[in-house]
């Protein structure tokens, strides 16, 4: 193996957008992730939605009545 060709292997902090952090080992000073072990839904059981502008409460509105109505052919002679 050559002599000084591999970078520095060091003890980095690794910071979670949630605010948990730990250390571990990487060629980096400091990571930082948006999402870890302590605040992903996989490994909490937590299930999180991010709603941006309504958009599952409105999915849950268009189909609450259980028709569909859109997803289901026309009758024939029917007009749009």
């Amino acid at each position: 193996m050559k002599a000084d060709i591999h970078p520095k292997y060091q003890e980095t902090t690794v910071s979670c957008g949630c605010g948990n952090s730990f250390k571990t080992r990487s060629i980096r000073n400091e990571l930082k992730v948006d999402i870890c072990s302590a605040c992903h839904p996989f490994y909490t059981g937590k299930l999180k939605f991010v709603d941006t502008a309504g958009r599952i409460e409105k999915f849950q509105n268009k189909f609450a009545a259980g028709t569909y109505a859109s997803l289901q052919k026309p009758k024939k002679g029917a007009k749009k």
